[in-house]
């Protein structure tokens, strides 16, 4: 760092100690900085506290009901099979406690001050507590918010709850209701309905998991549809009643009778989490949907303002909030001018089973390049024979007819994610399908279909 400057109170003060901003403070702090952070609910954020990690802790929990039903036929007697939610749910929160912890203990290895209250922006370089109402300024300031879960405008949303309430449920719903059909929803609806809920999910449109190959997603339909989730697309809610018993009715448009459910969970996007900042008071400009807008170093229109994360108008994924945040304090404290290569992010959902996705997707992919051409493996996972599932997997490679260079993969079936990790390094370094061709198969897996694909 070329020199601390002691007009302000901190080199660098950090709204929001979730992945991003844990990253930024950290790396800030090596490279010399003063920094706070201020973060009014739980150090670790959205994926530690409320998302993909208790998220992903639920759906090995509930794949334990399909593992034990598969037990006999591999010669294993499981006597007296029950599953216990309780059990469940509060493992789940108290490895939360551990991680907020363990995030909690980085901020203070590297000396990074901490408060746990709300602070919104009063200038350029000063920001407000809001328990104890100190003016604290900086040099810099980082917002990383994250986002939040939208609800519905309609009456009765106040009986729905969203993913962040999900995880402290007092007891296992019979029958769950879920408006959406995204990535968030249909892990939702997998976990569930695996635990023996029954699932309906609701969407406003006909077309679940937007932006994902086709071809998986009427994959994915077909294999939760045969596992009991029932769906309804094109039914907008109207509106929620709560039943003197407790249940719930949810009121769809064109549909004559509501459904019944003792949980609504409305699983219907994120936006970001910028309300009440008090950015307007800097000058800092936001997009339509509540996204800071940010150029490529992550500055707003505030010079002595940055942003990272799901707050902003790019990619809302953890890794790359990480990435963002670690570029931000490198620029500005360690002199790297590092950048960020938004090409070629893989993703995945872990509904049951799971997809996996890189790259551009066939329709994508005759848009830019025009001649494509496209493989496909579609095979039975080797487990499911035992398990009497008539499920077939799904992998699917996209090609540019002129270069021979893979331009995207998508998958779906049992530990997807896990192999698409490593194809993905494949992709992202330009690799033909010639490439691919020329490895040979380990066998017998379900990884090796990646270079048997016709």
């Amino acid at each position: 760092m070329a020199g601390q400057d002691y007009d302000y109170d901190y080199d660098l003060f950090v709204i929001g100690a979730g992945s991003g901003g844990v990253r930024a403070s950290r790396i800030a702090s090596s490279h010399g900085a003063r920094v706070a952070v201020a973060e009014e609910y739980r150090v670790g954020g959205t994926c530690v506290i409320r998302g993909c990690v208790p998220k992903k802790l639920l759906v090995y929990g509930s794949h334990f009901a399909e593992e034990l039903q598969d037990a006999a036929n591999y010669g294993w007697t499981v006597e007296k099979m029950t599953f216990d939610w309780a059990t469940l749910r509060d493992a789940v929160n108290k490895d939360v406690d551990r991680l907020n912890a363990a995030y909690t203990s980085t901020l203070e290895n590297n000396k990074v001050e901490r408060f746990l209250e709300r602070a919104t922006i009063t200038g350029p370089h000063s920001v407000r507590l809001a328990d104890s109402g100190r003016e604290i300024t900086a040099k810099f300031i980082l917002v990383a918010t994250g986002a939040w879960p939208v609800t519905p405008g309609i009456k009765g949303a106040e009986h729905c709850i969203t993913s962040n309430e999900v995880f402290h449920l007092p007891e296992l719903p019979k029958k769950v209701v879920i408006a959406g059909a995204g990535y968030i929803a249909l892990e939702f609806a997998g976990i569930f309905n695996a635990l023996g809920s029954h699932v309906t999910v609701v969407n406003r449109s006909e077309t679940l998991l937007r932006g994902y190959d086709e071809a998986l997603r009427d994959r994915l339909l077909q294999i939760t549809m045969a596992r009991g989730i029932e769906y309804k697309f094109n039914c907008p809610f109207e509106k929620v009643v709560k039943r003197e018993d407790g249940t719930l009715e949810a009121w769809l448009k064109n549909q004559p009778e509501p459904l019944v459910a003792d949980v609504i969970l409305v699983a219907t996007g994120r936006r970001p989490k910028t309300d009440g900042l008090g950015l307007e008071t800097a000058g800092v400009e936001l997009g339509e949907g509540g996204e800071i807008k940010v150029d490529a170093r992550g500055q707003t229109t505030c010079e002595s303002i940055y942003a990272v994360g799901d707050v902003t108008d790019r990619v809302q994924l953890t890794p790359i909030a990480i990435r963002e945040g670690q570029a931000f304090a490198d620029r500005v404290f360690g002199g790297k001018d590092t950048e960020i290569d938004y090409d070629c992010i893989p993703s995945a959902v872990f509904s049951q089973p799971p997809l996996a996705s890189v790259g551009l997707t066939e329709g994508q992919a005759r848009n830019k390049y025009g001649s494509v051409k496209v493989y496909s493996s579609d095979f039975r996972p080797m487990k499911n024979v035992f398990g009497h599932r008539p499920e077939r997997g799904l992998y699917k490679m996209v090609v540019d007819a002129g270069t021979d260079r893979v331009l995207g993969l998508h998958m779906i079936g049992p530990e997807a994610p896990e192999i698409l990790q490593a194809a993905a390094i494949a992709v992202k370094a330009g690799l033909t399908k010639a490439d691919f061709d020329a490895t040979v198969a380990l066998h017998p897996s379900m990884a090796e279909e990646l270079v048997l694909m016709k």
